[in-house]
């Protein structure tokens, strides 16, 4: 059955995963408890699916508080930008529109960026990333190696987000994303997410440890929908005020 044929390369992928990213799980953990500790924010930027990633690491449950879901629509929902923007289907190879959501958020030195694609070179992404680095912040990168080296850089700087990045979580995805082969050059059901979610959750654990270790209690999101959770959630966002923001998109 191709569910089961899923299921066993996708489990096969996320082993061989797990393996290969030990050295960068413990980087970006640290990375993110450097950032907790001074009291940076974790500012999370992806485009297309990337955007499900993004959404892993801000706002969720067992998350930590601070933390944004940057996005390209960004410049509609808080810059005043025409929604007509939106309907662009090649919006993130748009050059400039990075330094746009960059310049709405008003980042801290002590933010942290983690960027998510698997190809890792659309103008927006390696935008965002070039911004990050140049204005010193660390950036951990969420993307497939294999993908980012099989095709060509698309950035005038001829960069990938992969060059750009403090600490690269190699997703193991394969060119193109899809695992199944059902012939006919035909192949179907993406890994990306499942392995970059296991590795952002695997970096946020160790980071929390971390934080422990130093004696910082993590400020980490309840579920809203149990009693008394979204109360205790607000209390702790307030005291990051507008540095992290909450919409319903």
């Amino acid at each position: 059955m191709s569910a089961d044929r899923y299921a066993q390369e996708g489990l096969r992928t996320l082993r061989r995963v797990i393996e290969v990213n030990q050295a960068a799980v413990a980087a970006s953990a640290a990375l993110i408890a450097d950032c907790v500790k001074a009291g940076g924010v974790i500012q999370a930027f992806g485009t297309g699916h990337s955007q499900a990633l993004a959404a892993e690491i801000a706002g969720r449950a067992g998350g930590l508080i601070p933390s944004n879901r940057l996005s390209l629509a960004d410049p509609v929902l808080y810059g005043g930008a025409g929604l007509e923007q939106l309907s662009d289907p090649l919006l993130e190879r748009t050059p400039g529109i990075s330094a746009k959501i960059y310049e709405l958020i008003a980042p801290h030195p002590e933010d942290l960026f983690v960027i998510i694609s698997n190809s890792g070179v659309n103008n927006s992404i390696v935008d965002m990333a070039l911004l990050a680095r140049d204005r010193g912040h660390a950036l951990i990168a969420i993307t497939s190696r294999e993908h980012s080296s099989a095709v060509p850089a698309q950035h005038e700087s001829g960069k990938r987000l992969v060059d750009l990045a403090t600490a690269v979580l190699d997703n193991g995805a394969p060119l193109g994303d899809a695992l199944l082969d059902i012939g006919g050059g035909t192949r179907v059901c993406g890994v990306s997410t499942l392995t970059s979610t296991m590795l952002i959750q695997m970096a946020v654990a160790e980071a929390i440890v971390l934080l422990a270790d130093d004696g910082v209690d993590a400020p980490v999101y309840v579920s809203a929908n149990v009693p008394g959770g979204h109360e205790r959630n607000l209390k702790l966002e307030a005291q990051y005020g507008a540095r992290i923001r909450r919409s319903a998109l």
